[in-house]
């Protein structure tokens, strides 16, 4: 028997991360990047206060964007806890957005999705989102989902095996042997 829903809630996606950084340069300009190499960045400019609040501005528009997936695997454990190298922890619990960013160095800004268990002990972050919690689906839903092979139909709502006839086709049955003999050890009381 197979299912429709061929993804398990236990399959765990690689959890997703956005840097973004201000970068200065010798001439006293600055760049803003991101990891997303989509994504569109304003030209090397000279006024880093604009290109500070553009860098803000792109990072909540990421976390805006971004749903927290509830089978994502903590960012986290996949840089080897980092983050929190002197504190060592099990990932565990649901997961969450975080944004990591030092107000005092003010550079980088990076949105990463991480487990309930990591998020606390990096430095700098703030939660932004939390996973939906997945419920499992209920047993009339699930039964929806279950692609049944095409085989003969059994009244009761049985099936046969597929190496069986269909029903009102005739079997055939090996020579010498009765469908109801009882076996001959059994007859006598073995």
């Amino acid at each position: 028997m197979t299912t429709a829903y061929s993804e398990s809630l236990t399959e765990r996606t690689p959890g997703r991360a956005w840097t973004i950084r201000l970068t200065g340069h010798a001439d006293r300009s600055a760049t803003v990047t991101c990891s997303t190499a989509a994504c569109r960045m304003p030209p090397r400019s000279r006024n880093l206060a604009v290109l500070r609040a553009f860098a803000a501005q792109h990072v909540a528009a990421h976390a805006k964007a971004a749903t927290v997936r509830p089978n994502a695997a903590c960012h986290c454990r996949a840089q080897r806890c980092a983050t929190h190298e002197h504190t060592r922890v099990h990932c565990a619990g649901t997961v969450v957005l975080i944004l990591r960013h030092d107000p005092t160095v003010g550079r980088v800004w990076t949105l990463e999705e991480v487990c309930e268990s990591c998020a606390p002990l990096i430095s700098n972050a703030t939660i932004l989102a939390r996973a939906a919690r997945t419920r499992a689906p209920a047993p009339a839903q699930a039964a929806k989902k279950i692609a049944v092979p095409a085989q003969s139909g059994v009244p009761g709502g049985f099936f046969s095996s597929p190496s069986a006839a269909p029903v009102g086709e005739p079997t055939s049955r090996r020579p010498g042997r009765a469908a109801h003999q009882p076996r001959r050890g059994a007859a006598q009381g073995r």
